[in-house]
């Protein structure tokens, strides 16, 4: 019913659910009730509400429902529906019958959860009640309503503390086990019931499910167990000793070597534990997960110092999940030490795989800082993580911050290397199971490399590097919003320290101090900055209009794609080389990944006056070696689309397209095509993909690496390239940089030339900050009448005019370095990088800020000077935060000495 109607159901199609359960038993010989289902499609009254009418119970509900429904039973759905869409996660109210049981009501969007309403019946039978009659209704607004009518099981039996008890016939004849203490009042098993809901809504199958069905877990160790076993799958240590040894011989300043180990690593994370091997560890070890949940729920909720805040949560929450079998546990005994684990650990287990895997989920319990697991309401469960858990051999440069955010349809991270940092958030798809594979495995690396990167990339904003991703579970390939949403809200949780009771608690804090995060577009989530920023308005957040950058011109947004902010970077550098070695840009080639249809690839296309001769994108390849019809291009760039819709008469007869779902090709030189697929993923090391420039401006990480760089090369040994603009982040690995380098061409590594979206991006959120609500709108927004403001369109030129000054600079810095001293301009993008950002961290801790007036002097250079004109320093330094002062104050002298010297 889940699969084939509830998860399904969106206003256009949508099925609502009566089920009954008889008072008699099936037969003399079975103990068990027989249960019905009928489901019908709804037949709303108005199946497109706006206005008004989307808050009218009337107009938004089933024809059937309205004529069943008591003035009560509207009133009580109408008050429900009225926060599901206000809220994010699921609303959850009770109220007692008066036969003695207890109506059970859960409001939620519609595909924002997928088997709830079975997994909500595995709850209540888990505490011993049942259900007479359960409803599902749907509305023609979006929102779904369950309504349950429990009751107590008059032969539900004690649980003894092991996990273990008598099986009774369910509702539905499924065996349940008591998990309650004896005598627990229907009131006790409800209100925990109501509590463990919105777990269930987080994620409400896994793979310990059937352990809660039969009793052996609770719902909290089951979700607990879940998180465990995503989190040992991406920091489970699996390299050993002799991977630090290797490491120890090997020369860490040899791309070559370092290429090697990076391999190396990969290979052995991949087959030393698969998921379905952790997974198969945790399932045997079942004592040790309620060992190790109980750890958890001490440390961040049970165990303080007395008569403190935290204690005083803890006490609160303590008494709360009473009824819980998995916090009975922990009133009958005092959970075990770190230490004692470790040993019990050792001893339960058989192997050391075994050991390792346990040890994982103690590693999690002692890093976590802050997490959501406890909010009555959640729509993802969000852990703050203290980084101090990852192998310094695996990863060198401890980041500042690391959060975990597990969700129904998605896992992600979100990495940053300082505390005020700023960075895109990515969405990661997987074609298939095979894909999804490869993507969990590398998601952690991935994200941590991509933050590394952005904290080399903003060496000349105040901000420091940081990268969000989210891996699309398989199932959920066609939900990314739902994911973003899910993702943003659970970070929230996290970031605000408000308390609203029955929907927020005030977190326990062993972090200590607030923090502030800053979100931009990446791939797949352009679109979704807007909806972020408000809703972080929505929720209290101070930080609003700071929170997301990339937002619509309505909400004082800076589009680095309307204004092309990422490509003016990129194309300084591709300008600077024809500049230094007086090339004629028409009579120039280029070879472009990353087509029309994007951000950069569309930006580039209008952007340049080349001849290009191939573009590759999400649909194919489209090659001309006449020069593809720059006309063409220009209308695809203007309406964002893939090469899949370029006219083809305009290529010549040498040229062709071919698309990913193309098979058996012949090529206009005889060249077969087996398939489009693997031809379009091969494209850019084939033998036709060679040109004067190559600019990547899309394309997945480590694209060309040591095992296929080789292929960029003729068989005499030329390069297939003399020029390179890496637009793409991590397109090439390092080693692959250095060997183009070594053969002639001229590259620029990414950290240097994509970095005009961190400009605009860091410029946007000076400006949220420094502005007031009034003048934000006034000043930033585009007005009700359509138009721009003076101010924006001043303020935006000024943005433009600072990113191509940086990109020159660091352009003819690296140009000229290289050109002194013979050193790869790669190497030297590093050294830049780490120099500026090593200089600002030093200068952070002088007390160069405290000299007033050297601080404004150095500020009204740093600060825009339209911003500077509208509202003066003095306004500034008063309303923006002091650590972003001090980061702007430190960028500035930092990245100018440098470049300068």
């Amino acid at each position: 019913i889940d699969a084939e109607y509830l998860d399904i159901s969106v206003p256009q199609k949508a099925y609502r659910v009566e089920s009954y359960r008889s008072r008699g038993k099936v037969s003399k010989s079975l103990d068990a009730s027989l249960r019905t289902y009928f489901v019908n499609a709804c037949d709303f009254v108005n199946p497109t509400p706006e206005g008004d009418a989307v808050n009218d119970i009337a107009q938004v509900s089933d024809r059937t429902f309205l004529a069943k429904a008591t003035p009560h039973v509207l009133d009580l759905y109408g008050g429900v529906i009225a926060k599901v869409l206000c809220r994010s996660g699921p609303v959850i109210v009770s109220d007692e019958l008066p036969n003695g049981g207890y109506r059970l009501v859960i409001g939620y969007r519609q595909r924002s959860t997928q088997g709830f309403y079975s997994a909500m019946s595995d709850l209540y039978h888990y505490y011993s009640m049942y259900s007479s009659r359960k409803y599902v209704e749907q509305f023609s607004n979006g929102a779904t309503i369950i309504s349950l009518y429990l009751d107590l099981a008059k032969h539900a039996k004690k649980l003894t503390h092991s996990g273990a008890g008598s099986s009774s016939t369910s509702s539905n004849a499924s065996p349940v086990l008591s998990a309650a203490i004896p005598h627990a009042s229907i009131e006790e098993c409800v209100a925990q019931i109501k509590k463990e809901a919105s777990l269930l809504f987080c994620i409400p199958n896994t793979p310990f499910q059937t352990l809660f069905k039969t009793g052996e877990l609770s719902v909290q160790e089951a979700v607990y167990a879940n998180v465990g076993w995503i989190f040992a799958q991406h920091f489970l240590n699996r390299l050993g000793s002799e991977y630090a040894t290797l490491a120890e011989i090997l020369d860490p300043n040899d791309a070559t070597d370092v290429e090697v180990l990076a391999k190396l690593k990969k290979r052995l994370r991949q087959e030393t534990f698969t998921r379905e091997l952790v997974l198969d560890i945790l399932l045997r070890h079942r004592e040790l997960i309620k060992d190790l949940y109980a750890h958890f729920a001490h440390v961040h909720y049970v165990s303080a110092d007395s008569g403190s805040a935290v204690s005083k949560v803890a006490d609160r929450l303590k008494a709360d999940l009473h009824v819980s079998l998995s916090m009975t546990r922990l009133q009958d005994q005092e959970p075990l030490s770190s230490d004692e684990l470790r040993l019990k650990i050792t001893r339960v287990t058989t192997n050391d795989h075994d050991a390792m895997v346990m040890r994982a989920l103690l590693d999690f319990n002692e890093h976590v800082l802050k997490t959501n697991f406890y909010q009555p309401t959640k729509v993802a469960l969000s852990f703050r993580m203290d980084p101090g858990f990852l192998p310094a051999i695996e990863y060198p440069t401890k980041p500042y911050g690391l959060f975990l955010i597990i969700g129904n349809e998605f896992r992600g991270f979100h990495v940053r290397f300082q505390d005020v940092a700023r960075g895109g958030i990515r969405i990661v798809r997987s074609r298939n199971a095979e894909a999804f594979s490869i993507n969990q495995r590398t998601l952690f690396d991935e994200n941590y490399s991509l933050a590394s990167t952005q904290h080399r990339k903003n060496k000349d904003i105040p901000e420091g590097g940081s990268k969000g991703t989210i891996l699309l579970n398989p199932d959920a390939q066609d939900k990314p919003f739902v994911a973003f949403e899910k993702y943003v809200d659970a970070m929230l949780d996290l970031l605000l320290t408000g308390e609203t009771p029955g929907i927020k608690n005030r977190l326990v804090d062993r972090l200590g101090h607030n923090e502030i995060l800053f979100f931009g577009p990446d791939e797949g989530t352009a679109g979704y900055m807007d909806w972020a920023s408000q809703h972080a308005r929505k929720r209290g957040a101070p930080f609003w209009k700071a929170f997301t950058t990339g937002k619509s011109q309505t909400l004082g947004g800076i589009p680095h794609d309307t204004y092309g902010m990422t490509t003016r970077s990129v194309h300084q550098y591709v300008l600077g080389i024809m500049r230094q070695l007086g090339l004629d840009e028409s009579e120039c080639t280029k070879l472009q990944t990353g087509g029309p249809d994007g951000d950069l690839g569309s930006n580039e296309i209008k952007i340049s006056h080349d001849r290009t001769t191939a573009i590759v994108d999400g649909s194919g390849v489209l090659y001309d070696p006449q020069g593809i019809d720059r006309a063409e291009l220009a209308r695809l760039a203007d309406a964002r689309q893939m090469i899949q819709e370029f006219d083809t008469s305009k290529l010549s007869s040498d040229g062709f397209r071919v698309l990913v779902d193309d098979f058996q090709i012949t090529l206009p030189d005889g060249t077969h095509v087996q398939d489009g697929l693997s031809f379009r993923n091969t494209f850019h090391v084939n033998p036709l993909a060679a040109a004067d420039f190559f600019v990547p401006c899309g394309g997945r990480p480590e694209s060309i690496d040591i095992n296929n760089v080789g292929k960029l090369f003729d068989a005499d040994g030329t390069a297939r390239f003399k020029y390179v603009v890496e637009g793409a982040n991590l397109f090439f690995t390092q080693d692959a940089r250095l060997r183009l380098e070594k053969a002639g061409v001229h590259l620029f590594k990414d950290a240097s030339a994509n970095k005009g979206g961190v400009t605009s991006s860091s410029l946007e959120v000076l400006a949220a900050l420094s502005l007031t609500d009034d003048e934000f709108g006034r000043l930033m927004c585009k007005q009700s009448d359509g138009s721009l403001p003076a101010f924006y369109q001043e303020y935006v030129a000024g943005v433009q005019n600072a990113i191509e000054a940086n990109a020159a600079r660091e352009f003819e810095c690296l140009w000229n370095e290289s050109k002194a001293t013979g050193k790869s301009k790669s190497v030297l993008s590093d050294d830049l990088s780490v120099a500026i950002v090593e200089l600002r961290k030093n200068l952070e801790s002088t007390t160069l800020w405290d000299n007033v007036a050297l601080r404004h002097l150095i500020m009204r250079e740093a600060l825009p000077a339209r911003l500077l004109k509208e509202i003066g320093l003095d306004t500034i330094l008063a309303r923006v935060p002091l650590n972003y002062l001090k980061a702007i104050f430190g960028a500035y002298l930092a990245s100018h000495f440098v470049y300068e010297y």
